[in-house]
């Protein structure tokens, strides 16, 4: 934790004090209690709204299944939301189950079709790991035969389904707003927070392959005074 303290310090000379305390402020909201998995979409648009949502509504990870139609994650239209958003890629569905699981997630399917809880009743205490199906056909039947709950989104209308990102938007508005106006242990832990503040600060700075050769110099010279 010394090292990173010491590397954080260095690299935080070449970033703003506002840009500081911003990333304070913005790791104070952060959470890793809900975590969003998307399984196969194709419309690139799509994932990349995911992922701003998940920035937006302060979700620190996403995990994308890409074993169908390959890498789904536009820049432009994530909007830099795939920089502050730490984002997991996997080739097929159960290898990220399984992940997820080992980290303590149990796998939760949206889907209008089972009888699943409403979002205003979903328990929230649980480390949960959401996950979002392709356009057409929603999730998989490996996801819906090994998910641990079901959740949906209560519809007053003709129309069944929602777009999968409005879905997720909705999702994590509701849940990330309540999870914090609950006493769940939600936030970062230290280390978490210090990982991510470095990786953040590394993004901001121009040029960081010089800076950290320069970083590395400069340690190596302490060592051997």
């Amino acid at each position: 934790m010394k090292d990173k303290y010491i590397l954080l310090s260095y690299l935080e000379n070449f970033i703003t004090e506002e840009r500081k305390k911003r990333f304070s402020e913005i790791l104070e909201y952060r959470t890793n209690h809900f975590t969003v998995a998307v399984e196969d979409v194709f419309q690139m648009h799509n994932t990349s709204a995911v992922i701003r949502s998940c920035d937006v509504f302060g979700v620190q990870q996403a995990h994308l299944i890409e074993q169908r139609f390959g890498k789904r994650l536009d820049a432009k239209i994530a909007m830099g939301a795939q920089k502050w958003v730490d984002t997991f890629r996997y080739d097929n569905t159960q290898h990220c189950m399984d992940t997820l699981r080992e980290k303590g997630y149990q796998i939760v399917a949206t889907t209008p079709h089972k009888d699943a809880y409403f979002l205003a009743d979903f328990d929230i205490s649980k480390k949960s790991a959401f996950f979002f199906g392709t356009e057409k056909d929603g999730l998989s039947e490996l996801v819906l035969n090994q998910a641990d709950t079901f959740l949906k989104i209560p519809m007053v209308g003709f129309t069944e389904s929602l777009n999968i990102s409005v879905c997720a938007a909705i999702i994590l508005q509701q849940l990330t707003e309540k999870l914090r106006k609950s006493d769940v242990s939600w936030q970062l832990t230290e280390e978490e927070k210090m990982a991510i503040r470095i990786d953040w600060t590394k993004k901001s700075v121009r040029s960081i392959d010089d800076v950290m050769k320069r970083f590395y110099q400069i340690n190596s010279e302490k060592e051997k005074e």
